[in-house]
């Protein structure tokens, strides 16, 4: 699908729902940013998703 997306147009049918999904991901990206855990390196990630969508193509293979 190569369509391409005009700035001028917008996603949400109306100011507020725009407002509304704006505040929402905010409060999930401070979320993220208050979160204590450690960081996970982006190899180390990257990596553990690898193996789950190998897992995931075996256990469809049937092996």
């Amino acid at each position: 699908m190569n369509a391409r997306l005009d700035p001028l147009i917008s996603e949400f049918d109306t100011e507020e729902d725009a407002a509304n999904y704006d505040r929402w991901f905010r409060a999930k990206v401070q979320e993220a940013v208050d979160d204590p855990r450690p960081s996970l390196p982006h190899d180390a990630a990257m990596a553990d998703v690898a193996a789950l969508i190998e897992a995931k193509r075996k256990a469809r293979a049937g092996g």
